[in-house]
């Protein structure tokens, strides 16, 4: 399922998208917030530029609206449907589980946003 090439293999591990040989983040963990932002500038080894241009990630937002409002859709289900709370519990589901899963959110945007302009490439080598 995760093996070397597949897009859900460098969105989940957020590894370089074309060689997919390391992290695009400096601090692999998302939830040290002083660096979760914080990116290699270039894959050390096939040497794609992160950024491809200025403000690339900018881009991101969209997805990660995408991905809050999952998050808060299956909050919301398994807070009312599943455990059976009642509305404004429901909701304060969705606001504890959106505050848990920010940082997530935030790395998982930029590797899926990344993930849609680069392409995995098995002989890709440092210039």
């Amino acid at each position: 399922m995760l093996k070397k090439g597949s897009k859900l293999n460098s969105i989940l591990t957020g590894s370089c998208p074309k060689c997919q040989e390391e992290s695009m983040y400096i601090d692999p963990n998302p939830y040290n917030l002083k660096n979760i932002y914080h990116m290699h500038e270039n894959c050390s080894h096939c040497g794609l530029h992160y950024q491809i241009e200025p403000s690339f990630f900018y881009g991101a937002m969209y997805v990660s609206y995408a991905l809050t409002v999952a998050i808060g859709v299956v909050a919301f289900i398994i807070a009312k449907v599943f455990i059976g709370l009642d509305l404004i519990a429901s909701f304060i589901a969705i606001i504890v589980a959106l505050i848990a899963l920010m940082p997530v959110t935030a790395r998982l945007a930029r590797n899926i946003y990344i993930n849609i302009f680069v392409h995995y490439d098995k002989n890709a080598v440092k210039k």
